[in-house]
């Protein structure tokens, strides 16, 4: 991975201190006694090290003409190091031929160039010299040319949903550079004022200028909409500098936290990304735009030309490499069902709504409001309260507990030492299991740990996903499971209090009861991994698990008991689900369940989570 700017350099630097070192060594040692190797070995020490007085005199030119063409080449070249390494040195009389190899690092997370070369060596009063012309820098230039660094940054690529439509809008970003042909002797000046400004280093706005093609539009810095309206006045007072506007896909769409923001390049974002970012490139901050920023901006076209010095025109390219192409970023993200996700939540103060394909784990939509969508909705920690009801009534039925079995609801009840209270007591004279479940009685499910081991409890929750290693390109939490070491500690889990899961998590589990197979999520299909520079790292997913059929048949009935006649299911057709306390003092709830393919959970404060499940179920049914 290149490194930014300033930082790549300095490495780049030291790394050609330590070749020299050794070059310098090895030429020594195998060459004592005086000869053409001699030469070879202090011109290119020379010229390697950048003591070019010591390379010159090496040659039969003129010592200050030597000087300042090796000079120049680095200039033109924006090289952070070259080296050198001899392949042989062939005698034929008083004519001498050195064949090397050269490796330049281009700097600024550009590539390194590697070519062949030749010294030609003859006797001049009994020393061999270095026959000068501009063909030892490079085989194929002459006089009257000089290097160039041709670029081309590409626009920044969207971000797009499951149908390859944009999640972003355009918006203008402000790309500032130079044509150097028409500075003439005022190039330090631009900078000077440039870099007051932008706060990039005067050298490297320099060095850029000085390396490009004398006709090509430099890009030097850009900006962002607003910074270029609070900058613009000064800028327009620097009249060699050209502002060309680009439309570029940047003002995220809903999921907003999930698509990310994107910024123009700074000083600070190049150090902290060091990717192949250049001026004219935009920087993802946040979300989908960071973790792939190096896929949607690519690597920038980058060839080595030559150029005639007196049309600045190019007469030959030495080596082109056309960067990696920058790419889309294909979500799952469904645009119709988002936005009845985000008009579901809409009208409550704090929630989040997480909806996925019960066949795929794909993630289709992500509506919050007053919570974060990625880290609430993806990766928040919360009391999974009696939804997690679900995963204990997988436990419970394999081991055997019958949905009809009598199960009281009073209003109290102690299990091992802890005490739950619940207010949502079962009408009738005998209640099942069935109807606890669909009402979320904690006092008659909390009675129940004595009935499954904790084995039996950690197995249900880890093949319905809670605790599996699963990630995302994004933040995100599978949820958490503690050691039950008493009944106690069953009976907290299974009410859900000392248990903690994300939306996603819960949504998948509805998603697992709803097809009879749990899936880990996706979000991202293409790139298959994030760039290696994010803090996320791309593991392979835990495989599909299956749900017991028996244990499916009973809870999807369960669920249907635990929708019907609650605002999810109203006028709605067939819902699937259960209304569940969370943490009760924040007053935090939750519905999880599914309609159709598509599974969710909704986490809503001081609002009924179902009347939210149900609103999005609505805005299903009205796009269609």
């Amino acid at each position: 991975m290149s490194r930014p700017v300033r930082l790549g350099r300095v490495r780049r630097g030291l790394a050609a201190t330590v070749t020299l070192a050794v070059a310098s060594m090895s030429l020594t040692a195998c060459f004592e006694e005086s000869s053409p190797h001699d030469a070879v070995r202090d011109f290119l020490v020379g010229w390697q090290s950048e003591d070019y007085d010591l390379a010159a005199g090496r040659t039969d030119g003129d010592r200050a003409t030597v000087r300042k063409a090796l000079s120049d080449a680095k200039a033109e070249l924006d090289a952070a190091s070259f080296r050198f390494k001899i392949k042989s040195i062939t005698r034929a009389g008083d004519q001498t031929r050195a064949d090397f190899h050269a490796e330049v690092d281009l700097g600024e997370n550009n590539p390194l160039w590697g070519y062949d070369g030749v010294l030609p060596l003859h006797l001049v009063n009994g020393l061999w010299k270095v026959r000068w012309s501009p063909s030892v820098l490079h085989p194929q230039l002459k006089d009257g040319q000089r290097f160039a660094v041709s670029t081309d940054p590409k626009p920044r690529e969207s971000v797009v949903d499951r149908n390859n439509n944009p999640l972003q809008s355009p918006q203008f970003l402000y790309v500032v550079g130079v044509t150097p042909s028409q500075l003439g002797d005022q190039a330090e000046e631009v900078v000077e004022q440039l870099s007051a400004i932008t706060l990039f280093a005067q050298d490297r706005l320099l060095s850029r200028i000085r390396s490009s093609p004398p006709k090509q539009f430099v890009p030097l810095a850009n900006f962002g909409a607003k910074r270029y309206r609070d900058v613009k006045d000064r800028l327009e007072k620097i009249p060699q500098l050209i502002t060309r506007p680009q439309r570029q896909p940047v003002a995220p769409d809903d999921p907003k936290d999930i698509v990310g923001k994107v910024s123009e390049l700074t000083p600070e974002t190049e150090q902290k990304l060091g990717g192949p970012q250049r001026a004219g490139d935009s920087y993802g901050q946040s979300g989908l735009q960071r973790a792939y920023q190096d896929y949607l901006t690519g690597s920038t076209q980058t060839r080595v030309v030559i150029l005639d010095l007196k049309t600045d025109n190019e007469v030959a390219q030495l080596k082109e490499w056309p960067g990696r192409k920058n790419v889309p970023v294909h979500t799952t993200i469904d645009s119709a069902k988002q936005r009845a996700a985000d008009a579901a939540v809409a009208q409550t103060e704090t929630s989040a709504l997480v909806a996925v394909d019960r066949l795929t784990g794909q993630i289709l939509a992500v509506g919050t409001n007053g919570l974060n969508q990625e880290k609430d909705a993806l990766a928040g920690k919360f009391p999974a309260g009696t939804a997690f009801s679900i995963v204990a009534a997988d436990a419970l039925i394999n081991a055997g507990m019958k949905t009809k079995q009598k199960l009281a609801c009073p209003a109290e009840r102690t299990v091992g030492g802890a005490r739950f209270v619940t207010a949502s007591q079962v009408a009738g004279t005998s209640p099942t299991f069935k109807d606890n479940f669909a009402k979320g009685c904690v006092t008659a499910l909390a009675s129940l740990a004595r009935r499954v081991d904790a084995a039996d409890l950690k197995k249900s929750a880890e093949a319905l996903g809670i605790g599996q290693d699963w990630r995302l390109p994004l933040k995100s939490f599978s949820g958490s499971l503690p050691a039950l070491a008493s009944d106690a500690d069953k009976a907290r889990a299974i009410a859900g209090q000392n248990v903690e899961v994300s939306p996603l998590s819960m949504a998948l589990v509805a998603g697992a009861i709803a097809s009879g197979t749990w899936r880990p999520p996706v979000l991202v299909t293409d790139p298959k991994a994030p760039d290696s520079s994010t803090e996320t790292v791309s593991v392979k997913p835990p495989q599909p698990v299956a749900v017991e059929p028996k244990v499916r048949t009973a809870l999807t009935a369960m669920m249907l008991a635990g929708a019907t006649g609650s605002p999810a299911q109203a006028g709605r057709g067939q819902v699937y689900g259960v209304t569940a306390a969370g943490d009760q003092e924040k007053r935090m709830g939750w519905f999880v369940g599914w309609q159709g393919d598509v599974a969710i959970a909704v986490l809503a404060k001081n609002y009924d989570p179902a009347a939210v499940a149900g609103d999005f179920f609505s805005g299903l049914r009205d796009a269609k």
